[in-house]
């Protein structure tokens, strides 16, 4: 899978504001985990086209880092 445990760790630990950098839960961290996760749906839409179920993904998820 494009997302591994050790991407995670490393998204959380270059986004993460607070003092630890374990924190999973923050605003910060989601919306980088949200942005990484938007730009990999983003990449795999051009090269296909016509995958709608990947499209519904990508606009829902662009919806939850909005909120």
């Amino acid at each position: 899978m494009y997302l591994t445990t050790e991407i995670k760790k490393d998204l959380f630990n270059k986004h993460a504001f607070s003092k630890k950098k374990e924190d999973t839960g923050s605003a910060e961290s989601q919306i980088a985990l949200f942005t990484f996760r938007i730009n990999h749906l983003t990449s795999h839409l051009k090269e296909n086209k016509k995958d709608f179920s990947t499209q519904q993904g990508l606009m829902k998820l662009g919806g939850k880092r909005k909120k």
